[in-house]
C-alpha cells in the first residue's frame, strides 16, 4: 500500500484515513514516551498530515522518499505498518529495523521509505543519490527528500539541490516549513520572504504552498513529479505548515504562546479535510466518527503488539554492520550466541594481552 489517487472518492477517504492514522500514532506514541515505555526520543508529526499524505498522494508506489527526524508520518503516509513502526519504537525484532533504529530511524527500502534520519538536512542527499540510480537506470521513478525550515540553512542540502539541478535528476524536495527551526523562528534564520526562493540559485522552479491543505500539496508535488519525469530536472517546494507539539516530546515551548498554537489549529489539514469530504457528500460525520475509532483500535493493537514482542537476541546488534563480517565481529557475534543470558556483558573472546588497553573495541579508540 503506497501510493493513493486523491482524485477519486476512495483516494480522498484513504488520504483522509492515513493523516488520522499519523495522528492516533504520533498522539499514542508521544503517551507512551512519556510514561517511559518508549526508550530514546520522538518527534511527533501532528499538525504537519497534509504534507506527508499529500506529497505520497501523488507519487507512484515505487518512488522513494527519504525523511527527517520527524518522520513517522512520512512512513504512514508511504503505507508503512503502524503494527512494525511501533515494534520498532519500542525496540522490538518484529520493528522494521529489528529494533535497531527506533523512532528516528525507521526504513523500508522495499517500500521505497529510505529512512527516517536524525542527521538535519540529511535527507536531501539521499534522494539526490536515490534519483541518480533511477536516472543512470533510466527507470520511470523519482525521489522526494524531505527537510525542515532550519535544515535549509544546511550545506548538504545545497550541494545536493545543486548536483540535482545541474545534472537535472527526477527529485524533488519539499520542504516542510512548521516556523520553526527547533526553537528558532523561521525569520530569524533566513534572509528570504519564503524558502522557497533558495530555488533560484539553483534556477530551478521553486513554489511556496499551504502545507494545511492536502490538495494544494498533492498538486504541487503532482506537477513537480511530471516535470522530473519529462527530464526536466528537480523542484523545490515549500509547504507551510505548522507542528501543535513540541519540537521534541518534553520540549518547554518558551518561544510560542497559546493564542499563535490556535490559530493554526483553527487551520486544522484533518479538520478542512473532513469538512470538504463532508460538503461533497464523500463522508457523514457518523462515518468519519466511525473511521476514527476504528482507527484509534488499529493503533491500540499496534502498541499491544510492540509490548508484546520479543526484543532482538544480543547477538543481532553484530548484524547488518558489514557486507562481509570482519573475523573480530565475528567473534562477538559467537559469543553472543553461545551466552545463556542476553542481559550479561559479553567478553572478547581474546586474552587481555590481545585485547590491549582499549578493552576491545574494533578500531581502537574509535566508538
Amino acid at each position: 500500500m503506497g501510493g493513493l489517487d486523491i482524485e477519486t472518492a476512495e483516494g480522498r477517504r484513504e488520504a483522509l484515513r492515513r493523516m488520522l492514522t499519523i495522528r492516533a500514532f504520533d498522539s499514542e506514541a508521544g503517551d507512551r514516551f512519556a510514561d517511559g515505555e518508549i526508550p530514546g526520543f520522538v518527534h511527533l508529526y501532528i499538525g504537519e498530515e497534509a504534507v506527508g499524505v499529500g506529497t505520497c498522494a501523488s507519487l507512484e508506489d515505487d518512488d522513494y522518499i527519504a525523511s527527517t527526524h520527524r518522520g513517522h508520518g512520512h512512513c504512514i503516509a508511504k503505507g508503512l505498518d503502524p503494527k512494525y513502526m511501533m515494534a520498532e519504537l519500542y525496540g522490538k525484532a518484529e520493528g522494521y529495523c529489528n529494533g535497531k533504529g527506533g523512532s528516528m530511524h525507521i526504513a523500508d527500502v522495499d517500500a521505497g521509505m529510505l529512512g527516517a534520519n536524525g542527521i538535519v538536512g540529511a535527507g536531501p542527499p539521499l534522494a539526490t543519490g536515490a534519483a541518480l540510480s533511477i536516472d543512470y537506470q533510466d527507470r520511470d521513478q523519482v525521489a522526494v527528500g524531505f527537510l525542515g525550515d532550519g535544515a535549509v540553512a544546511q550545506g548538504q542540502v545545497h550541494e545536493a539541490i545543486n548536483l540535482a539541478a545541474t545534472w537535472d535528476l527526477p527529485a524533488i524536495f519539499v520542504i516542510e516549513n512548521n516556523q520553526y527551526g527547533e526553537g528558532t523562528p523561521v525569520e530569524e534564520q533566513h534572509n528570504v520572504d519564503n524558502l522557497s526562493d533558495t530555488a533560484q540559485a539553483h534556477d530551478i522552479p521553486g513554489l511556496t504552498v499551504d502545507g494545511m491543505d492536502i490538495t494544494a500539496v498533492a498538486e504541487a508535488v503532482g506537477e513537480a513529479r511530471a516535470r522530473a519525469r519529462a527530464g526536466d530536472g528537480p523542484t523545490l517546494i515549500e509547504a507551510e505548515t505548522y507542528r501543535y507539539r513540541g519540537h521534541y516530546e518534553g520540549d518547554e515551548e518558551p518561544y510560542r504562546d497559546e493564542e499563535e498554537l490556535e490559530r493554526w489549529k483553527a487551520r486544522d489539514p484533518i479538520d478542512s479535510f473532513k469538512e470538504r469530504l463532508i460538503d461533497r457528500g464523500e463522508l457523514t460525520a457518523e462515518e468519519f466518527d466511525e473511521l476514527e475509532h476504528e482507527i484509534e483500535g488499529e493503533i491500540d493493537a499496534a502498541v499491544e503488539y510492540a509490548q508484546n514482542a520479543e526484543p532482538p537476541a544480543p547477538h543481532e546488534a553484530y548484524d547488518d554492520m558489514f557486507a562481509e563480517t570482519p573475523p573480530e565481529i565475528e567473534r562477538f557475534a559467537a559469543a553472543a550466541r553461545t551466552s545463556t543470558d542476553g542481559g550479561e556483558r559479553i567478553e572478547d573472546s581474546r586474552s587481555s594481552s590481545e585485547r590491549g588497553s582499549d578493552g576491545g573495541r574494533p578500531g581502537g579508540e574509535r566508538r
